[in-house]
């Protein structure tokens, strides 16, 4: 098992509970086709359970990940602390002294998404839901 999960959002906004919509946004998944890698902890197992309807997910190898980052990585220019020095932020990724954030806007896949379409599972022949290391197939194809 994998020590990073990428999450990438495949539907929109409209209908969507108020519950799901909060937890989307604390994930970091405003739109559609946003990718965020977050760590393997409990608490973002239990998120991504809440809104596995509305993204697909699964281990992102180191190689995937780096291409992330070379390709649609944003360097993260704000502040470390704040202004009194005390509260320390840690919302990037520090890559080759270099820090960015974990966020990254990708286009449609190359070949579209699967035959079933965005409504339906991974497990069925749709889009939605855990791929485990299939993850890294859409990502190539979507950067």
């Amino acid at each position: 098992m994998s020590n990073k999960i990428a999450i990438i959002r495949i539907r929109g906004m409209t209908g969507i509970k108020r519950e799901i919509k909060d937890t989307l946004n604390m994930l970091g998944l405003q739109k559609k086709n946003v990718c965020v890698i977050v760590p393997n902890t409990p608490a973002y197992i239990g998120m991504i359970k809440k809104v596995q309807s509305y993204v697909t997910y699964g281990d992102i190898d180191d190689e995937t990940e780096k291409l992330l980052f070379e390709k649609r990585g944003k360097e993260y220019k704000g502040r470390v602390k704040d202004s009194k020095g005390k509260i320390e932020y840690n919302k990037f990724v520090e890559l080759g002294g270099k820090k960015y954030k974990p966020y990254f806007r990708l286009n449609n896949p190359k070949g579209g998404f699967e035959r079933k379409g965005i409504k339906m599972p991974f497990t069925k022949g749709g889009v939605l839901g855990p791929r485990k290391e299939k993850i890294n197939d859409l990502i190539k194809r979507m950067v």
